[in-house]
């Protein structure tokens, strides 16, 4: 799927800035998480730069460090095109990506549950470097002249970058562990803790939305199949507003489906166990992805302005449903064997496009200026 478009804005990559800022932002969520605890323990924050190289380290976290900010560099040289290019734009890049890493090290200082190091410092910049060479030798590739560019102004509107940035940051919303399949958006849990930590008492605010009722365990699944179908609803149909009249629409609604499911699988392999790889795909599930085809049936020919209607009614929806219903007890006893350890980077970073995509597409769906260009 082609996923940039350099004729927007005078020759800029729309995609390349929007993608930037949305990438900056998940480095920040995955270097401070999990935003507890902080303190000041009397050090200076930039004390770690003069700190002696850390005796213990393993290439598992300089390759992390050195992948995580590769991106970095990349889109800065691409958001930076076409008024700086090449080394000009390698310079800022590295600039930007080293100042960043910098800050963020030095912010972890006051968290506990984080250690600031030089060595982590070094290896991102080392990321941003290799990152930013690489954008500036596929600008030509990506920016100017392509196959997926001739696809882009074939098979999307014009001014389809930011909702394609919102559709490939879909599958990857699946990676963090959810207890709803595309349970997105569900901030109940974390709003609860942080006023429980202020009035230092105990509150669970979807279980007063609630007005404490239980649910059964049927009404466990009819919640989930309503997440479920509303989740793919909204996803699904926020595509097709994309699309023209030439595209494969059933083949791109598949493709995306599938990434989705793929990468929740492996995700799910990976965090738990090889045997928990289907086990979101529950009875709930189920008759959500069923409901759902259903509903995408139809609604696929419909007009691009009910479509969009529906996709934002959808994902509202499954938000309201998902932050009110308690939490699958099936789903907190496969959460028990989940060992974050040295992947806490990585899951503060999903665990932000798994809160944020909902709310982040709903917006999209609903500003002025994307509605009126695409329709």
């Amino acid at each position: 799927m082609p996923i940039l478009n350099p004729t927007s804005n005078g020759g800029a990559s729309v995609f390349a800035r929007a993608g930037l800022l949305i990438y900056a932002l998940l480095i920040v969520y995955a270097s401070w998480y999990p935003f507890s605890g902080w303190h000041n323990n009397g050090l200076p924050p930039f004390a770690y730069l003069f700190a002696p190289v850390p005796h213990y380290w393993t290439m598992f976290d300089v390759a992390t460090n050195i992948i995580g900010y590769m991106p970095f560099g990349v889109l800065m040289v691409f958001a930076l095109y076409p008024g700086v290019r090449r080394g000009r734009a390698v310079l800022l890049a590295i600039v930007s990506g080293t100042l960043l890493s910098g800050t963020m090290e030095a912010v972890q200082t006051f968290l506990p549950s984080r250690v600031p190091s030089n060595l982590d410092l070094m290896t991102n910049v080392a990321g941003v470097c290799i990152g930013a060479f690489a954008g500036m030798l596929l600008t030509r590739t990506f920016l100017e002249q392509s196959r997926l560019l001739s696809l882009r102004s074939q098979w999307f509107s014009h001014e389809a970058s930011r909702g394609l940035i919102v559709l490939a940051l879909w599958p990857l919303a699946q990676i963090y562990p959810q207890a709803y399949l595309f349970g997105h958006g569900q901030i109940m849990p974390i709003l609860s803790n942080w006023l429980s930590d202020w009035l230092s008492m105990p509150i669970d605010l979807a279980q007063l939305l609630r007005h404490d009722a239980e649910l059964t365990v049927e009404q466990y699944w009819l919640s989930e199949t309503i997440i479920t179908a509303c989740g793919l609803t909204g996803a699904v149909l926020t595509l097709s507003c994309l699309l023209s009249d030439k595209a494969p629409k059933a083949v791109l609604a598949f493709l995306l489906i599938a990434a989705a499911a793929l990468i929740k699988s492996l995700a799910s392999a990976l965090l738990f166990s090889p045997e928990n790889a289907f086990a979101w795909l529950t009875p709930g599930a189920q008759g959500g992805l069923l409901i759902g085809a259903m509903m995408l049936s139809g609604l696929v020919f419909a007009p691009a302005v009910a479509q969009r209607r529906v996709a934002a009614l959808a994902l509202i929806t499954s938000l309201a449903v998902v932050n009110v219903a308690p939490a699958n007890p099936y789903f907190i006893a496969t959460l028990q064997t989940w060992v974050q350890g040295k992947f806490l980077n990585f899951n503060g970073a999903a665990q932000f496009l798994s809160l944020l995509w909902p709310f982040f597409t709903v917006w999209f769906l609903y500003h002025p200026v994307h509605r009126l260009k695409q329709e």
